[in-house]
């Protein structure tokens, strides 16, 4: 990801565990785009939590430290996913083990999808779908996008941004 492009990006829990389905990791993705938003390093314009992924609309403004802010996201929190689970959900570790010599743990997919957003058409495109995925009959996580707590729907269609976190995509 390059700094000052606009990306859709895509993120996935390793294997397709729901681990983001309990709201307090959901909080957690929250708050680490918080602290990035408010040290300047990402503006994000769109967002969706899912159970199992989550889809940003978001763009990079410098590094974090020597890292691009999407690593410093992804870093802390599997850190803070392995924390938790490790004092309460202790049981649910051994879905995430993994054989490898630079951790015992990994909870994100290695494949993390950056597409670059060019055109109106793809960001508005990019943008609806966001909204719309807590609504699909897969998911039924809502029945209208804007009562889906963790997504930016209701920042578009009504003016509130629950979370502090969000730029206007036409700003």
């Amino acid at each position: 990801m390059e700094i000052g492009i606009p990306y859709y990006y895509t993120a996935t829990i390793t294997k397709w565990h729901r681990l983001l389905q309990p709201d307090k990791y959901k909080d957690i993705i929250i708050n680490s785009l918080q602290y990035l938003v408010e040290k300047k390093k990402i503006k994000v314009f769109a967002f969706v939590i899912m159970p199992n992924h989550i889809h940003l609309v978001w763009t990079m403004l410098e590094k974090n430290g020597k890292e691009m802010p999407n690593a410093s996201f992804m870093k802390y929190t599997g850190h803070i996913f392995l924390e938790d689970l490790t004092i309460n959900h202790p049981q649910v570790l051994p879905y995430f083990e993994v054989d490898s010599t630079t951790r015992k743990h990994h909870f994100w997919q290695r494949n993390s999808l950056p597409v670059a957003l060019h055109s109106y058409k793809f960001w508005k495109q990019k943008i609806d779908y966001i909204h719309n995925n807590p609504c699909v009959a897969k998911w039924n996580l809502a029945d209208l996008p804007e009562n889906y707590k963790y997504s930016s729907a209701k920042f578009y269609l009504e003016g509130i941004d629950e979370f502090g976190i969000l730029t206007h995509w036409q700003e």
